[in-house]
């Protein structure tokens, strides 16, 4: 009961240790490339910090696979190199012992993964292709504001206004830039007033100014001067876009009356049942991957884990890839890669067991080639 308690206050210190690490540097890669997306105008930049918080709730799932898997190796490594795992053995104790607590520490987390796999990761997604798809979809009403230029979304107007007065829609000293068919058409006014017009579109009226066509340097170039010219501002209403595999909902991923896009739901169906099972197959693995000399002192335990991590993983996302394209049917391909992974956990800790039966493989191909 006491290592069992042992076992279970480190792997949760173990846990929140690396979950923490590995959260932090997502975010600081999302950062990055988030705010890269709002440099080059792909998002607004006011929305950045509620991008980067959805992308983090979308891979939650996956951070916590990896963590649970890695705390798991970090913590039966240390009891093996600081001959704490002697402790065990010497009570009457085997490697067998360690499955049900390490279980009971990770079947919740397996949960919380499946969870956050199934309902957290489409609304995620959702939710950011929403925000992306409202800013370029924008139009020119969400411009008007004072002391600032602004560019419309197909970077074909840009407004200047130095002072509104939204109360009385007025507005003074603005410049309007516009470019159609390849003709740049500038406006410049001391006053002017938005006008409200029929089908709820608006229009900016400029009065007593100047309109500019052409290039400087073109004889078509033309200088005139206006007591009223009206720019409409297009007012439209943003379309949400049909959600993707990966934005869509369980229920849909199973009632989506498309036959089109019936392998591509079930592939996404597959990946999202997968992951709590890769979890709980890389924990089994774990337990007897995490072996260490006490002697040697070395962590080569975690190279095969990376190793392992990789394999499982691209594994998985192969066979949704298989799956989408109808190459293999969902319930061909939702067991074998985790049965794997149970079989290969089961050899290992067998293995450690029964020493012998790593002599006998190694004595295998010897005998078969004398035969």
């Amino acid at each position: 009961m006491i290592f069992k308690q042992a076992l279970r206050r480190e792997l949760s210190f173990t846990t929140g240790g690396v979950f923490l690490v590995l959260v932090t540097i997502m975010v600081t890669t999302l950062v990055i490339r988030i705010l890269g997306y709002a440099a080059n105008g792909a998002v607004n930049p006011e929305d950045a910090l509620v991008l980067i918080a959805l992308a983090t709730l979308g891979y939650l799932a996956v951070l916590l696979t990896v963590s649970l898997f890695v705390a798991t190796l970090i913590v039966l490594v240390r009891w093996y190199k600081d001959s704490e795992m002697i402790v065990w053995f010497a009570s009457g104790l085997s490697i067998t012992n360690l499955i049900r607590p390490i279980l009971q520490f990770a079947t919740p987390l397996i949960i919380v993964i499946a969870l956050l796999a199934l309902f957290v990761w489409p609304w995620a997604n959702r939710e950011s292709t929403l925000i992306s798809q409202r800013f370029q979809q924008r139009d020119d009403v969400s411009m008007v504001s004072a002391g600032q230029f602004k560019e419309s979304a197909k970077a074909e107007r840009v407004f200047f206004i130095e002072e509104l007065d939204v109360d009385k829609s007025e507005v003074k000293n603005i410049f309007v830039a516009d470019t159609k068919n390849g003709r740049l058409s500038i406006a410049v006014s001391s006053t002017g007033f938005i006008q409200n017009s029929e089908g709820g579109g608006k229009s900016v009226v400029l009065h007593n100014g100047r309109r500019y066509e052409g290039q400087p340097n073109q004889p078509d170039f033309r200088i005139l001067e206006f007591n009223e010219y009206s720019t409409k501002i297009r007012s439209k209403d943003a379309l949400a876009p049909a959600p993707r595999d990966r934005e869509k909902t369980l229920t849909e991923l199973l009632n989506d009356p498309n036959p089109a896009a019936a392998n591509a739901n079930r592939a996404e169906l597959l990946w999202r049942i997968g992951l709590p099972l890769m979890a709980l197959g890389l924990v089994l693995i774990a337990i007897p991957l995490a072996y260490v000399n006490p002697r040697l002192g070395n962590y080569t335990a975690m190279f095969y884990a990376v190793l392992i991590y990789l394999i499982y993983s691209n594994l998985l996302n192969l066979t949704q890839n298989f799956v989408s394209q109808g190459k293999v049917s969902v319930f061909a391909a939702i067991w074998p890669i985790h049965l794997l992974a149970l079989m290969i956990a089961t050899v290992l800790i067998r293995n450690r067991i029964n020493p012998s039966l790593k002599w006998w493989l190694r004595q295998l191909p010897a005998s078969i080639a004398k035969k």
